[in-house]
C-alpha cells in the first residue's frame, strides 16, 4: 500500500518518530495555507486556509516497514490507520485533525485535484494535517496580515524566537501572502533549505 503524507512546516525539518521515508519530495500538490494558527507555544503556524493562495505542497511515503515495527504486525487493511495513528500522535492532536484521501474518492473541498496528483503517483492514499486556523483564542477565526504581523512583533524572548524560527524555516516554496508581508516588517526570510529534500519528481 503507498500511503503519502503531505508538509508544509515543522513535519518537514521535524518529522520526529513520524515514519516516513527521506527526503521529502518537493512537487507536492497544490495546498492553501496561511501562517493562520497561533500555537500552545506561540508560534504562528501554517494551516489550511481554503480563501488563500494555494502553495505546493511538500510529500513523502509512509515507510511501510516501520509502521508496522511501530505498530506491530497489521494486515493490509490496518496499515491505513496505523498511518493515521501515527500522524495524528506526531501532530498531538485528534484524529478528526488529520485529513485523508483514499484513492476512488472525490476530492477534499480545500485540495482541488487532489485524486489527479495522487493518481500519478499510484498512491493509495493521502494524509495531512488538518488542524483549523485559531487566533485570539478563537477557534476558527484567521486573522489578517496585518493582525498575524502585528502578532509576531509583539512577542519577546524564547516565543519570539521560537516564533521566527519558525517562519524562516517553513520550507521557501511555501510564499504566502502572510510570509511576504512578515518578512518585509521583521526582516524573518527563509532560512536555507534543510537537508533531506528532493525535487526530483515522480513516485518513489
Amino acid at each position: 500500500m503507498r500511503i503519502a503524507c503531505l508538509a508544509w512546516g515543522s513535519l518537514v525539518w521535524d518529522p520526529r518518530e513520524l515514519p516516513v521515508l527521506r527526503p521529502w519530495r518537493t512537487d507536492g500538490p497544490a495546498v492553501p495555507v496561511e501562517f493562520a494558527r497561533v500555537s500552545r507555544d506561540g508560534r504562528l503556524t501554517l494551516v489550511i486556509v481554503p480563501q488563500a493562495q494555494p502553495q505546493p505542497a511538500l510529500w513523502s511515503l509512509f515507510d511501510l516497514a516501520a509502521l508496522e515495527a511501530w505498530r506491530g504486525k497489521a494486515a493490509p487493511a490496518e496499515t491505513l490507520e496505523a498511518a493515521l495513528q501515527a500522524l495524528r500522535e506526531r501532530e498531538g492532536t485528534v484524529r478528526r485533525h488529520i485529513g485523508c484521501w483514499r484513492s476512488g474518492s472525490p476530492d477534499p473541498p480545500a485540495l482541488a485535484g487532489l485524486g489527479d496528483w495522487a493518481k500519478a503517483r499510484d498512491l493509495d492514499a493521502v494524509l495531512w494535517t488538518a488542524l483549523p486556523p485559531k487566533f485570539a483564542g478563537e477557534d476558527g477565526r484567521v486573522p489578517s496580515a496585518e493582525e498575524a504581523v502585528e502578532y509576531l512583533a509583539r512577542l519577546e524572548g524564547e516565543a519570539r524566537e521560537r516564533a521566527e524560527r519558525y517562519v524562516r524555516q517553513a520550507p521557501a516554496q511555501i510564499d504566502t501572502a502572510y510570509r511576504r508581508a512578515i518578512a518585509a516588517r521583521l526582516g524573518w526570510t527563509p532560512a536555507p533549505p534543510p537537508q533531506g529534500l528532493s525535487s526530483r519528481p515522480g513516485p518513489c
